[in-house]
């Protein structure tokens, strides 16, 4: 009976080259051509789309893309987050208002016609996003002296 489960599905499988067999290797199966028009409309592949255009900008216009807790927060209250990267760990603080606060940052840059992307730790992008803290963002303008500024931790 499984088998015949996989027979009937064999359509929806893809034979696609990888370098090696290891996890991390996953995000080089995913930048295939083959696999991304397959898989145009997942979740997965528009967050990895939205993880590579946030390095994209930190390359080409490092004002208008920020990560790390107070970065993010900061640009939230001056509501210039287009696109909000945040991993899903975060919203499994055994704190309370901890999970309350991602919560609302979500809801303030959807609130303000922006997109969130919430990661999977799991998945390669969240523990690339996971490295940097857990909470990224491409903004709508630029925040020129971030650096400068001082940030109660």
């Amino acid at each position: 009976k499984g088998i015949r489960v996989l027979l009937e599905n064999r359509h929806l499988f893809l034979l696609v080259h990888s370098s090696s067999g290891y996890k991390h290797d996953l995000a080089e199966v995913l930048q295939n051509p083959t696999v991304l028009a397959r898989l145009e409309t997942t979740k997965a592949v528009n967050e990895t789309r939205a993880l590579e255009s946030f390095f994209s900008m930190l390359n080409t216009d490092e004002s208008r893309a920020v990560y790390g807790l107070s970065h993010v927060f900061y640009a939230n209250e001056m509501q210039a987050i287009q696109v909000l990267l945040v991993v899903d760990n975060l919203f499994r603080s055994l704190d309370l208002e901890e999970r309350k606060k991602y919560v609302q940052l979500v809801e303030n840059v959807k609130g303000a016609g922006g997109q969130a992307y919430i990661f999977s730790s799991l998945h390669v992008s969240g523990e690339q996003l996971e490295s940097m803290g857990g909470l990224a963002a491409i903004l709508r303008f630029p925040l020129p002296d971030l650096d400068e500024i001082e940030f109660d931790t």
